[in-house]
């Protein structure tokens, strides 16, 4: 759009094109036409188009009472549509029987029915770009919000569009049960990140098949857990061993905290040490050759404060078409808002959790999101979580695909207790898995790195150099 020049302005530009809207008045006539024509007509256009999408009043009218037919399961013809029209004291409007006989007339073949409704489509999201356009310019010239608002409210409005826009196209038995065998013997064959991305922890891809596109994932705990570090070793697992870009929305923690983390986990290095500069020469050498390792990982950091879900998902979008991500990690739920003035908290969590399930619908990748828990937990006996725990709403449950629960036993009892040793012992509870079972998964939790591991092969795993000396949960703010 050209710039003004003191008195042309950007708004006057689109007002120049107001009394000429885009629209195919005559394509309508032959959609309508092709409808009254052939009865293979109607669920074709219908399946592309609907009444508002039509520019002129009457051929919308028209369009709505031939749905109207078709709903009932009664025939479409221009006699049938006579009577419905009439019925809905439209007729006159449309102009009578006269103008219903000469659709039906002026049309010979609706062999190009697809076609035409995308043609009608097409203008109606011109004329809907455009009326947006307007209110978008009004709202920015009367600058009555924040501006970052306003971007946002803007991005969603145009967003919509598309969304109302775009249909679901349905797939053959034929394509979908190829499809299917395709994941099934990936599967098999243990290529589980071909169809899903891996979590690096073998026994909790067994039961999960890896994070699997279009899922909500939530990972829930009680402070303390390892939240953030479960998160950061599902990332590292994900981005450094399968090559797979991963978006990190952190409202908690800082990029550099996020990154030291990292470098610590990555390198076996006590994570206090890296903090305070506190580490032997050897340390250094290799927190060198971490940094350059890590520094070639497809992980994408955002830790914008006080983040809204409108702005999320914009910033998901871009980075899906500018980065392609296959994974959304956001650190944590709770610290998000909606966007939208509601009437509680719980209601905005339960917009929040939709809106991320409808994002990895949309991106069709796997969306992890950390959620507290109340403190219900602490009332337990042997304080395991579960699903009523889950903090300020239970959509949260109703919108995930799976929802997963980190259970560290020496966060509440001496190490020494039991038969097992709890010392590192963490346990993944799949509290719920939509498409699977549920259980739990075993790993160990090494608290001088923060990292998560296999537990099998934790002990082959430790480095012959000691660590500095461990340090206690306060030092790791999860």
């Amino acid at each position: 759009m050209s710039k003004g020049n003191g008195k042309n302005t950007d708004l006057d530009n689109l007002k120049k094109y107001s009394n000429q809207p885009p629209a195919a008045i005559d394509v309508e006539k032959m959609v309508l036409g092709a409808m009254l024509l052939e009865v293979e007509a109607v669920p074709k256009a219908i399946e592309i188009l609907k009444p508002e999408y039509f520019y002129d009043k009457k051929h919308a009218y028209i369009f709505n009472s031939i749905l109207s037919l078709y709903d009932a399961n009664e025939p479409v013809d221009t006699v049938t549509l006579y009577e419905e029209l009439k019925k809905d004291g439209k007729l006159e409007e449309v102009g009578g029987a006269a103008y219903l006989s000469k659709l039906a007339e002026d049309i010979s073949s609706a062999a190009n029915i697809d076609y035409h409704a995308r043609v009608i489509l097409e203008k109606w999201i011109l004329r809907k770009l455009i009326s947006t356009s307007f209110e978008i310019a009004t709202d920015a010239y009367q600058g009555r919000e924040d501006v970052f608002d306003l971007l946002d409210q803007a991005e969603a409005k145009i967003f919509s569009i598309s969304e109302e826009s775009t249909k679901e196209t349905f797939k053959s038995m034929d394509v979908a049960v190829r499809e299917a065998l395709e994941l099934i013997e990936s599967i098999h064959n243990k290529n589980i990140s071909a169809f899903s991305v891996p979590s690096g922890f073998y026994q909790l891809d067994e039961m999960l098949g890896g994070f699997q596109k279009s899922d909500l994932i939530i990972v829930a705990a009680r402070p303390s857990m390892g939240k953030t570090a479960f998160a950061l070793s599902l990332a590292r697992n994900a981005a450094i061993e399968h090559k797979v870009p991963i978006a990190i929305f952190s409202l908690e923690m800082s990029t550099i905290q996020l990154a030291t983390r990292l470098i610590s986990a990555e390198a076996r290095i006590n994570a206090h040490s890296v903090r305070t500069g506190k580490f032997r020469a050897e340390e250094g050498a290799k927190i060198s050759r971490t940094v350059h390792k890590l520094s070639k990982a497809p992980i994408y950091i955002d830790d914008t404060p006080a983040l809204n879900i409108l702005e999320l998902r914009a910033k998901a979008r871009r980075l899906k078409t500018e980065k392609k991500i296959g994974l959304v990690i956001v650190d944590y739920l709770q610290l998000m808002s909606s966007s939208f003035r509601v009437e509680s908290r719980e209601r905005e969590i339960s917009i929040i959790s939709r809106s991320l399930k409808a994002l990895a619908k949309e991106l069709e990748i796997p969306v992890i999101a950390l959620s507290q828990l109340n403190r219900a937990v602490e009332q337990s006996s042997d304080k395991r979580p579960m699903l009523s725990h889950l903090r300020e709403s239970g959509s949260i449950e109703q919108d995930a695909d799976v929802v997963l629960f980190l259970y560290r036993p020496e966060v509440y009892f001496d190490t020494a207790q039991g038969e097992e040793d709890i010392k590192g012992l963490a346990e993944v509870i799949i509290g719920k898995q939509r498409n699977g079972p549920i259980g739990e998964v075993k790993l160990q939790f090494i608290q001088d790195y923060a990292r998560f591991e296999n537990r099998e092969l934790f002990r082959t795993e430790i480095p012959e150099t000691a660590s500095p000396p461990s340090v206690s949960d306060e030092d790791f703010p999860i």
